[in-house]
């Protein structure tokens, strides 16, 4: 994933925000804004090149002292980029850095 593309689609606005993620993103009161900063402004933590229909990748922030992680596909031939998850993440999952898995 070509993260300079996935940056410049977010700029100009483009991207997808798809109703399921929407209703997830507002119950866990993450804003579209906090998405866009994680975005533009985080830190990748993990691609996932081959996945499918579309790359994606994981990115890390902390938006107003609040760790997020958002999950995002690059779709190049159509300029968007889909938000695929938002969250907070868990220190039950992750060490205190918010990027390493545990091991379970």
């Amino acid at each position: 994933m070509d993260i300079g593309t996935l940056k410049k689609y977010v700029t100009r606005g483009w991207i997808e925000w798809r109703k399921h993620v929407f209703q997830r993103m507002l119950e866990r009161g993450v804003s579209k804004s906090d998405v866009k900063k994680v975005l533009l402004e985080g830190e990748l933590i993990n691609s996932y090149d081959y996945d499918q229909p579309f790359p994606s990748a994981l990115f890390f922030k902390k938006v107003n002292n609040r760790p997020l992680h958002v999950v995002a596909a690059l779709d190049d031939n159509n300029r968007k980029v889909y938000i695929i998850t938002a969250y907070e993440p868990s220190v039950d999952l992750f060490e205190s850095d918010y990027k390493t898995r545990r091991k379970l």
